[in-house]
């Protein structure tokens, strides 16, 4: 009996996740409208709905109405599943990012996310990273158009060469956060010490102004110069520049299939907002205690405090995402790969060492 209310309590939590997702790119698709047009001193969306509020939703309607065309020389099978795996990933990673701490029940503590405490929880986000490549290289191989390869081949070694810059930052995180000591008396001390890796493990490890960005300035940059590579926004969106490549990968997609590449990436791009705030900005951590407030663990109002601490966090990031995209013009592709092997990755080691040095200096006094 407690396995089926442990599934029918994952199932549930999995739908809300999974329809926060859509609202989040409906939102963000409208956001990013207003805001590249408020920058290029245009309008933006103002006809479909109040203020153009219901133009996401027209625009689902459009692709889930338009003709699903797939070229003849196309290999049927992968065209199909790419996009599939792209959204998927997008999705998943959603399985261990919390989204506050945990609220006290008659029946127990409920966590506010799925699996908030999964030791292997930044293990997992990179996996779905490393995974999300095949989607889109399946959908320039299988296209059969040298764009869409192109465009394909492009995704495939600049995900690989800003993964590692990715990964080794997240090193120096885990460094840190193994370093700081965590209260006997805080509720969750003995998840938290046994599953270190867990990205709850690591907020919680960020108490006051212990965040990361303090502590781990380099690795916030390379992290975040990572993001937008594997989210593949402007300035490194090589795989589908229109100048060269007609749409990349993209290129012999429409309706839903095209749809679910759009909505994958701003998927992502939330995705990634969340992860930049979980490891680096405090997640739902003010610089301040919550019990100097007096809000206690375990309550529904602190619950709702920190769910809407980390969003308000979430939300600058994506701003900053679509900011970015308005004002920095596309690298070269070649200035795209020197930066990731030359630049970025020496300075991932780098970090790295001196982060391992300074915690052994430390530890000596």
């Amino acid at each position: 009996m407690d396995l089926f209310w442990i599934i029918l309590e994952a199932v549930i939590k999995s739908l809300v996740i999974f329809t926060m997702i859509l609202l989040a790119a409906a939102t963000l698709v409208y956001v990013e409208r207003r805001v590249s047009a408020f920058i290029q001193n245009r309008l933006g969306p103002n006809r479909v709905g109040p203020a153009g509020l219901l133009q996401p939703f027209a625009d689902v309607f459009k692709l889930f109405f338009k003709e699903d065309i797939v070229p003849k020389a196309a290999d049927n099978r992968f065209h199909r599943l790419a996009p599939v795996i792209s959204l998927g990933v997008a999705v998943a990673v959603y399985a261990v990012i919390p989204f506050a701490n945990y609220v006290d029940t008659p029946g127990g503590k409920i966590f506010i996310g799925i699996a908030p405490y999964l030791n292997i929880g930044v293990l997992f986000i990179l996996a779905m990273s490393s995974v999300g490549v095949y989607g889109l290289t399946f959908a320039g191989w299988s296209s059969n158009n040298k764009y869409s390869l192109m465009g394909g081949l492009r995704a495939s070694a600049q995900m690989i060469s800003y993964e590692l810059s990715m990964g080794l930052s997240l090193i120096g995180v885990i460094m840190v956060s193994s370093a700081l000591p965590i209260s006997q008396s805080h509720p969750l001390y003995n998840l938290i010490t046994e599953n270190p890796l867990s990205l709850s493990a690591i907020v919680e490890k960020q108490s006051g102004f212990l965040w990361n960005l303090f502590l781990q300035p380099i690795g916030f940059i390379t992290f975040l110069v990572a993001a937008f590579a594997e989210t593949n926004r402007t300035p490194f969106d090589l795989p589908e520049a229109e100048p060269e490549l007609v749409g990349g990968f993209n290129t012999e997609y429409s309706g839903m299939k095209f749809g679910m590449f759009f909505l994958a990436e701003y998927g992502n791009m939330a995705t990634a907002s969340a992860i930049i705030a979980l490891v680096y900005l405090g997640g739902w951590q003010l610089p301040f205690s919550y019990e100097a407030i007096g809000l206690q663990y375990g309550t529904i109002l602190l619950a709702l405090v920190q769910f809407f601490v980390f969003m308000i966090k979430v939300a600058f990031l994506c701003f900053f995402f679509v900011w970015v995209r308005w004002s920095v013009p596309r690298f070269r592709y070649d200035q795209l790969m020197n930066l990731g092997w030359k630049v970025m990755l020496p300075v991932s080691l780098i970090n790295v060492i001196i982060t391992g040095l300074v915690i052994y200096i430390l530890k000596m006094f």
